[in-house]
């Protein structure tokens, strides 16, 4: 699991990415102004499992690395060149964008399906009136 936190400009982002299973998950956090380290903290310790958990996300596959011992200068200048990067993966970008696509199309159908309700609504009560002009009331 890696957590980026970076500015996009308005607001401090922190990106969640989550590897399991050969498949890529990743999820978007807006911190707002910029976090101290107590509210990351209780971010990652209060919200970040919920965040993880609720989600429906299928998630990008991926090639898993296998992990085996890393020579220490190696790793820190993989950390090293971590750290200059910024922003997030073109993977965590793809897999934050399928789960974006999943809500809208989620939204869309129960968007759906209040207006097709509303209209029929709408019609019996139409019919209603009309049923009760003919009684002659």
């Amino acid at each position: 699991m890696r957590l980026t936190i970076y500015h996009d400009g308005q607001f401090w982002v922190g990106t969640i990415e989550v590897v399991s299973d050969g498949h890529l998950k990743a999820f978007r956090h807006v911190f707002g102004g910029e976090p101290k380290d107590s509210e990351v903290l209780t971010f990652i310790y209060h919200e970040l499992s919920t965040l993880i958990h609720n989600s429906h996300q299928s998630g990008v596959n991926v090639k898993q690395n296998d992990l085996k011992r890393i020579n220490p200068k190696r790793l820190q200048r993989r950390v090293a060149k971590e750290m200059r990067r910024t922003g997030v993966s073109t993977k965590a970008q793809e897999a934050v964008r399928q789960e974006y696509e999943e809500r809208k199309k989620q939204r869309k159908h129960i968007t759906k399906q209040h207006r097709e309700e509303e209209k029929q609504r709408k019609y019996h009560l139409k019919k209603k009136k009309a049923k009760a002009k003919h009684k002659g009331r």
